[in-house]
């Protein structure tokens, strides 16, 4: 059995072979990071094997984090036959930045996050069961949020 990709494939084979939508293909055609498909006589787009090579780039530079905007800059550097390899060194650096960042955030998020739960629980074990009235934690909340937005210059 021949389980290479088809040579021709339709939009639906297309998204089988790259394990994307069919939206998400017509989608990425739209956008421009891929080149539009040649049509058969009934309108059905043919993607080549470059297509569908081309498709599975895109849809690893998404799940490594890379926006549409970047992917593109990526596929106009991977398409040019001169040298890139300092702009996609300098391209993947930024991305590693912005990932580091927002590891940051989402530790100190984590970290509110705990505390907010550990105060519920304390509160929860020293209140009656049968109490109620608001959830102490939310009413801080509510009292920073409006301090926060009092000190607005």
């Amino acid at each position: 059995m021949n389980t290479a990709a088809p040579q021709i494939a339709k939009i639906g084979q297309a998204a089988r072979l790259t394990g994307l939508s069919v939206d998400t293909i017509r989608f990425y055609e739209k956008q421009r990071l891929l080149r539009r498909p040649p049509r058969t006589e009934g309108g059905y787009r043919l993607f080549s094997l470059q297509d569908i090579e081309t498709l599975r780039f895109i849809r690893q530079l998404q799940q490594l984090g890379f926006s549409l905007a970047e992917i593109r800059e990526v596929l106009v550097l991977r398409s040019d036959q001169a040298p890139a390899c300092v702009h996609l060194r300098e391209l993947l650096e930024e991305k590693l930045e912005a990932v580091r960042t927002k590891m940051e955030e989402l530790r100190r998020l984590e970290s509110v996050l705990k505390a907010a739960l550990g105060k519920c629980r304390r509160q929860l074990r020293q209140r009656d069961s049968s109490h109620r009235g608001p959830c102490p934690v939310l009413e801080e909340i509510g009292r920073s949020a409006t301090v926060k937005e009092n000190t607005k210059p």
